[in-house]
């Protein structure tokens, strides 16, 4: 990773810490298994209410700017996490709660007795909607299918804009398209990685004001003139996971000049 200081010391401070976390030269506690980060590495919160209204403050009031929306997000490590986070976020955003059910069913009929619908229905797969879709008009939403390329594909950052029954009219709010709308169907979904051959028919969105850190692979940040780049995005809980995942969601908060990239 490439970082331009532009004479700011703190941003090659935060460079060498990234570096030394990401060559494992963070010393672990042994009574944890856990790396301490410095104090002055990053902003520090105490619950998921206050990490919120750090990184989208005074939501009830900024969400409809599409701007605003599309240069921050929070990274969590656990699909459970992004859900609640996202949940939690949306239910600060005035308007009226859509909820679409998906329709979930086993590919081979063979072994349709094998697995009841409620079991399908409960399945929470990385790289799936999941099978109960909760939106508000301007929430923020990724894809995760290609349907238009390069224009609408998987990774595409949304605010929805108006929602049918069977469509979500968005606008595309990153990338080379932002400012464009589009309409996003429900379309039928295939797992490729997991043993249960099934199929869901449902939106290919996600609530996105929260994702997982891979998910947010290829994504980018503009900068806000009126903060630092710490309070961009942040990120919750221990990663138990390898140290290159830890390196791979800090990374993601890197001053690169006149872009942050995550």
């Amino acid at each position: 990773m490439q970082v331009a200081l532009q004479n700011d010391i703190s941003a090659g401070v935060f460079s060498k810490t990234l570096l030394d976390i990401g060559n494992g030269k963070i010393p672990v506690d042994s009574s944890t298994g856990l790396i301490s980060f410095p104090t002055n590495f990053c902003q520090f919160t105490t619950s998921k209410e206050e990490l919120i209204s750090k990184v989208f403050p005074n939501i009830d009031t900024n969400y409809k700017n599409h701007a605003w929306l599309s240069e921050r997000t929070i990274l969590a490590a656990t699909n459970k996490d992004v859900n609640d986070l996202n949940i939690k976020i949306q239910s600060q955003i005035n308007g009226q709660i859509h909820s679409f059910k998906s329709i979930d069913s086993i590919i081979d009929p063979n072994e349709v007795v094998n697995y009841l619908t409620e079991f399908l229905n409960s399945l929470d797969l990385p790289g799936l909607p999941p099978h109960y879709l909760q939106l508000k008009v301007e929430s923020v939403i990724i894809m995760l299918r290609n349907l238009n390329q390069p224009k609408l594909c998987n990774g595409t950052r949304l605010a929805v804009k108006k929602i049918m029954n069977n469509l979500i009219e968005a606008a595309i709010i990153i990338g080379k398209f932002k400012g464009e709308d589009v309409l996003i169907p429900r379309i039928p979904l295939m797992p490729t990685d997991f043993a249960i051959q099934f199929k869901r028919v449902q939106f290919p969105v996600h609530l996105a004001f929260a994702m997982s850190i891979n998910k947010s692979q290829g994504q980018s940040l503009e900068p806000l003139p009126e903060t630092r780049w710490e309070s961009r995005i942040k990120a919750i809980n221990p990663l138990y996971h390898q140290i290159g995942e830890v390196y791979d969601s800090l990374e993601q908060i890197a001053n690169d000049g006149n872009r942050r990239k995550y």
